[in-house]
């Protein structure tokens, strides 16, 4: 038994690997003997930073080329004396507070100024133009040829698009004729069976009208002749001209609202038979009655 626990205990040991723990498990390790040693080192010293300065002195000598100061357009200067200061005293970057924004942007606008001031006649002794030209205009990203390339793209785009939207017109234009030509011969069927179906009617006695014989002429609506619409013909016309024509003789006399509240030619000596004669409704003004038509007959056989 004892034997058997001993390689227990070495099989767990050798399984244990220190990187998968945490901090607080790696701690209990350490104080339980189970590290190897090696893994952890104890620095009893602060790691000392190497400043090399020889060398970056190198660096800076290897990396530094002789230009022209036209090509490199370096200035260093100190900002320009504070006008606020009574003294006018330059202003030091050591003596600028860092935490305050107002004073630390006002001391690199001054220092923008001082380099201004020194660069600019420099760049006139150079003959080198500082001012833009009034004529001047910036040059494109593109070139002309490669915009007229572009311009045509986008009206042969804008052409196709147009005719790819007239197609679709004509299209839309040939199913609406098609479908107007369609109900136009299922209505003359329909109308061709009706006609045929009143002829067969007629034949038959079952009707004795003949409307159905005008054919696609409208039906006549109420109170309108739709033979009137298209005006008179030319017989009438001449019948119009020739005789004249007196007016619509038909419901003259038909009593109207205006003329049934109208009492202007009410005479009430006359209504009901009562006028000047005396006599009866439709009695003679001279007193003279008619014969009646067994006498006029008989008269008639004596004059023969």
């Amino acid at each position: 038994m004892l034997h058997h626990e001993e390689d227990s205990v070495s099989e767990s040991d050798s399984d244990f690997d220190p990187t998968e723990l945490t901090d607080k498990e790696l701690q209990e390790a350490f104080s339980q003997g189970k590290l190897k040693p090696g893994l952890n080192v104890v620095l009893d010293e602060k790691k000392k930073l190497v400043n090399d300065v020889n060398g970056l002195k190198q660096s800076l000598k290897d990396l530094k080329k002789d230009l022209a100061w036209v090509e490199r357009l370096d200035v260093t200067t100190a900002p320009l004396a504070d006008p606020t200061l009574q003294n006018g005293s330059e202003t030091k970057a050591e003596d600028v507070d860092a935490e305050d924004d107002f004073k630390r942007e006002m001391s690199f606008y001054r220092q923008g100024q001082a380099s201004v001031l020194f660069a600019l006649p420099r760049l006139q002794q150079l003959k080198i133009f500082t001012k833009r030209p009034d004529d001047y205009f910036a040059e494109m990203a593109k070139t002309d040829q490669h915009m007229q390339k572009v311009r045509k793209k986008l009206q042969a785009k804008q052409i196709s698009m147009e005719k790819s939207e007239k197609a679709k017109q004509l299209r839309a234009l040939r199913k609406y004729g098609k479908k107007v030509q369609v109900e136009v011969l299922q209505k003359r069927q329909k109308e061709k069976s009706n006609m045929m179906n009143q002829i067969k009617k007629y034949q038959k006695g079952l009707s004795d009208k003949l409307d159905f014989l005008e054919g696609d002429q409208p039906q006549k609506s109420a109170g309108v002749n739709p033979k009137s619409k298209k005006g008179p013909n030319a017989k009438r016309k001449y019948k119009d001209q020739k005789f004249g024509f007196g007016g619509r003789k038909k419901g003259s006399k038909m009593n109207t609202k205006e003329s049934f509240n109208d009492v202007s030619g009410f005479r009430a000596s006359v209504a009901h038979g009562r006028g000047k004669a005396g006599g009866k409704k439709g009695g003679n003004k001279k007193g003279n009655k008619r014969p009646g038509k067994t006498v006029r007959q008989k008269m008639k056989n004596k004059r023969r």
